[in-house]
């Protein structure tokens, strides 16, 4: 039996999940597919981790370039930082233990956001503020927008 669940994994995934979940709800534990059902269920934590970082990524990428880059606002932008505020309060409401570490991921994912704005925007790294300039309630506010910053865009090349 535990070869044929294993080859059910490996060869069509949502069938698999499919007969697990039967197995379950009739109460057939001795059936299910253990060691694969345990790393599944391991697995959809860390993929709200990681949702939740990529949303944090995008989110503090375009509040960074909308206060450094001024001049280059554009609808999308706001569009972005709406959408990115939605799909992390929803995360939140389905996952509420990822408020405990919001504050832990929000510190990891300002670097790679930071960098990424660098990138986008050509500016140098330094432009943007090594730590996170943004509070929690700023960041989940969808009113907020950050003021822009008239020194980093007057000194930016062509002006």
């Amino acid at each position: 039996m535990e070869d044929h669940l294993n080859n059910l994994y490996d060869a069509d995934f949502l069938i698999w999940v499919d007969r697990q979940v039967q197995l379950l709800r009739s109460r057939q534990f001795e059936q299910l597919d253990l060691q694969h059902l345990t790393d599944e269920i391991a697995d959809m934590g860390a993929q709200l981790k990681r949702e939740l970082h990529r949303r944090l990524e995008l989110l503090l990428m375009h509040l960074l370039k909308y206060r450094y880059q001024p001049e280059r606002i554009s609808g999308s932008w706001r569009g972005t930082i709406r959408e990115q505020r939605r799909r992390i309060q929803l995360l939140l409401k389905d996952a509420p233990s990822l408020a405990t570490i919001l504050d832990q991921i929000l510190a990891e994912s300002y670097n790679v956001a930071r960098n990424k704005a660098a990138d986008e925007t050509g500016l140098s790294i330094d432009t943007f503020p090594a730590c996170n300039p943004f509070s929690r309630e700023q960041l989940l506010d969808p009113d907020y927008l950050p003021p822009s910053d008239p020194v980093s865009a007057s000194a930016m090349p062509g002006n």
